[in-house]
C-alpha cells in the first residue's frame, strides 16, 4: 500500500494513482484497492511487472524523442523512401500505433469515473481517456502538491501572457491558425448550460457541421433546395454566404448589428473573425461547385441526393487536406503522410469516434494569434478585426487568403505568447480543467507512453520558470494538464513540445480515420457519385480547394512563403497560377 501522512482510513488509495501501465484502480473496502491489469501486458499489485513479450517490446521500442529525430532529419533519405512501398508501411504503423492509444468504445466521462452504460451511450458528454481525480483526495491533484492550486488568473498572467510577439520559428502562418480554429469548431462545442463536460455537438467528428449546421432544422434553413445547393448571395459576381434575412439561423453578433450585415453559416460563432468566415465562404463555394459537377454527371438525381453526395465528397476533401496538408505541416515530418483508408482494411479498427475532454482542452492554441492583423497595406487591431462584418466582401477571399498566408503565427511552445485580448480564454480552460478534475500532466504522459517529468526544470528547460512553478505547485506531479502542455519546452524541429504531439496525434488520427467514409462499406467510388467524385476526394489539397473557388489563385499554404521562391520582378510568385488551370 502506498505510504501517506494521512491515516489509511481517510485517504482513498486510488488518489495515489497506484495502478501503472493503463491498469484500472478499484477501491476495495475502506482502505484497500485492486489494480485490474487485464490486457495491459503487465501484472503485479500495481501492474508494474511486464510479461515476457511486453518486456521485449519495451526494450525494442524507440522513444518518442528518437522517432521524432529520425522523422525530422535525413531529408534526402525520406525523399527516396516516400516513393516506395515503405511509405505505406510506415503510414499504416503510425495509424495503428496512434489509434490504439485511444479507447474505443469510450470509457469514462465527467460524471462517471468508472465503466458504465451511461458513459458509453450518452453522447451529450465529451468522453475521457483518464477518469477524474477522485473527489475525496487530500489535494486537487490526488495526493501530490499543495492543498490549493494557484490562482488561474495569476498563473496565466505570469506564465502565458505575451510580453513580446514570438513568431513560430517554422514559419507557420495565420492561414494555418484560422484553419485549426474553423476545422475544430465542428466538434468542439462545449455546453456550459448543461453542466461540466457536456458538448452541444451531435456529431463527434468530421461532419462539416460548421458548414451545414449541427441539426436538421438549421441545415434546412441553409439549403437552397435546388440542385443540392446551399443558399448564397452574389456580390460583384462572387458567391458569399447569405444573410440571416434569407437564411434565418441564429448567429452570434454584437447587439445592434443589422441583419443585412449578419452572414448565415453552419457555425453560429463564425461571425467573430473574418478568417473563420473566409473559410466558411470557401467551403460554401466548394459545395455548390461540386453540386454542379454532380448535376452534369447525374442529370436524373434529385436535390436530396445531390446535396447528400456533395456533403460526403466535402467530408472526404476535408480529411484529405487535414492529413496531407495540415497534420503534415504541424508534424514537421519528412515522411510524407498519406490519406488512404485502405491502409487499415483487414486490421481491427472501429469506425466510430467520440471527442474527449482532453482533446478539447489540448486544442486551445490561442498563442498562434498575432498582436494585429495585416491585410494588404492595412493593419487592424483586435477591436477593428473582431466582428468586422464588411472585411470579407471589401477585400475578397483571394486577398484574405494571400494576407493570412503571408503573416506569421505565434510560437506555441514555451509559454508567454498569448495576446492579452485572448488570455481570458486560457484562464477559462484552466478553470474548466479544475471543475472537470483532470488528472495531473504526468499521469497523461504515462498514459500516452511517455516518461513522467522528474522536475519542473526538465519540463521547461528554464531555471527561473521552473523555480516559480515549483513555488506555486510544490511538486511536478501536481502540474496541471493544460499549463503543462503550453509550458513544455518545444522539441527541436517542431512547432510544439513532445506531449502536445504525442497526446494530440492519437486523438486526431483516430478521429479522422474512424469517420464512416473511411470504412470498407463507404470507401468506394459509388459513395461519392462515381469516379469523378472519388477523384475530387483523392486529389484534394488546400491549394486546389482555394484556387478552384476564386478568380485568381493567390499564394496559399500553411507556412509563409520562402523569399527565394518569389519571382520578385513582377510582384507575382510561383503559386500565382490562374484558377482555370486546375
Amino acid at each position: 500500500m502506498c505510504a501517506s501522512q494521512e491515516s489509511p482510513s481517510t485517504v482513498n488509495p486510488c488518489c495515489y494513482f497506484p495502478c501503472q501501465n493503463k491498469g484500472v484502480c478499484v477501491r476495495v473496502g475502506t482502505e484497500g484497492y485492486e489494480c485490474d491489469c487485464t490486457r495491459t501486458g503487465y501484472f503485479g499489485i500495481n501492474c508494474t511487472l511486464p510479461e515476457f513479450w511486453t518486456r521485449l517490446r519495451v526494450i525494442l521500442k524507440p522513444t518518442p524523442a528518437f522517432c521524432h529525430f529520425i522523422l525530422t532529419h535525413f531529408k534526402w533519405l525520406w525523399n527516396i523512401l516516400n516513393k516506395t512501398f515503405i511509405r505505406d508501411t510506415l503510414m499504416r504503423l503510425v495509424l495503428t500505433v496512434r489509434a490504439n492509444l485511444i479507447p474505443s468504445p469510450p470509457t469514462y466521462n465527467s460524471a462517471y469515473g468508472y465503466i458504465s452504460w451511461e458513459a458509453y451511450a450518452n453522447v451529450s458528454y465529451f468522453t475521457r481517456v483518464l477518469p477524474p481525480v477522485p473527489d475525496d483526495c487530500p489535494t486537487p491533484m490526488g495526493t501530490s502538491g499543495k492543498k490549493q492550486l494557484p490562482d488561474a488568473q495569476l498563473l496565466a498572467e505570469k506564465f502565458l501572457l505575451r510580453r513580446r510577439f514570438q513568431g513560430d520559428p517554422f514559419k507557420t502562418n495565420l492561414m494555418f491558425a484560422f484553419f485549426a480554429q474553423h476545422f475544430t469548431h465542428q466538434f468542439f462545442k462545449t455546453s456550459g448550460k448543461m453542466g461540466n463536460g457536456f458538448t452541444k455537438a451531435l456529431g463527434h467528428g468530421v461532419d462539416l457541421g460548421h458548414l451545414y449546421g449541427d441539426n436538421l432544422q438549421r441545415q434546412h434553413q441553409l439549403r437552397l433546395f435546388r440542385d443540392g445547393k446551399l443558399k448564397y448571395q452574389e456580390v460583384d459576381g462572387e458567391v458569399y454566404p447569405p444573410t440571416v434575412l434569407d437564411a434565418p439561423v441564429h448567429m452570434i453578433y454584437p447587439a445592434g448589428t443589422p441583419k443585412e450585415k449578419q452572414l448565415a453559416v453552419g457555425q453560429e460563432v463564425f461571425g467573430l473573425l473574418p478568417g473563420l468566415m473566409m473559410y466558411a465562404t470557401i467551403w460554401l463555394r466548394e459545395h455548390n461547385r461540386v453540386c454542379d459537377i454532380l448535376k452534369r454527371e447525374h442529370p436524373t438525381w434529385n436535390d436530396e441526393q445531390l446535396f447528400q453526395t456533395a456533403r460526403l465528397i466535402l467530408i472526404g476533401e476535408t480529411i484529405k487536406i487535414v492529413v496531407e496538408d495540415y497534420v503534415q505541416h504541424l508534424s514537421g515530418y519528412f515522411l510524407q503522410l498519406k490519406f488512404d483508408p485502405e491502409l487499415l482494411f483487414g486490421i481491427q479498427f472501429q469506425y466510430r469516434n467520440r471527442i474527449a475532454v482532453e482533446f478539447n482542452q489540448l486544442y486551445h492554441w490561442h498563442a498562434l494569434m498575432p498582436d494585429s492583423f495585416l491585410i494588404q497595406d492595412s493593419e487592424y487591431s483586435y477591436e477593428q478585426f473582431i466582428y468586422n462584418t464588411s472585411m470579407l466582401m471589401d477585400y475578397g477571399v483571394e486577398s484574405l487568403v494571400e494576407s493570412f498566408s503571408r503573416q506569421a503565427a505565434g510560437q506555441m511552445g514555451g509559454g508567454e505568447n498569448i495576446n492579452a485580448h485572448l488570455l481570458k480564454v486560457a484562464v477559462g480552460v484552466i478553470k474548466e480543467s479544475r471543475l472537470l478534475r483532470l488528472q495531473p500532466f504526468n499521469e497523461y504522459r504515462k498514459r500516452f507512453a511517455m516518461k513522467p517529468y522528474k522536475s519542473f526544470q526538465e519540463l521547461t528547460g528554464e531555471e527561473q520558470k521552473a523555480a516559480e512553478l515549483e513555488a506555486l505547485y510544490g511538486d511536478i506531479n501536481a502540474m496541471e494538464f493544460y499549463p503543462g502542455l503550453l509550458l513544455e519546452r518545444p522539441q527541436p524541429n517542431a512547432i510544439f513540445g513532445e506531449s502536445m504531439v504525442e497526446i494530440g496525434a492519437p486523438f486526431s488520427l483516430k478521429g479522422l480515420f474512424a469517420n464512416p467514409i473511411c470504412s470498407p462499406e463507404y470507401w468506394k467510388p459509388s459513395t461519392f457519385g462515381g469516379s469523378t467524385g472519388f477523384e475530387i476526394v483523392n486529389t484534394a489539397s488546400l491549394r486546389k480547394l482555394v484556387c478552384a473557388n476564386v478568380r485568381r489563385c493567390p499564394y496559399v499554404a500553411f507556412h509563409m512563403p520562402d523569399p527565394s521562391a518569389e519571382t520578385g520582378a513582377t510582384g507575382h510568385h510561383q503559386d500565382g497560377q490562374p484558377s482555370t488551370e486546375l
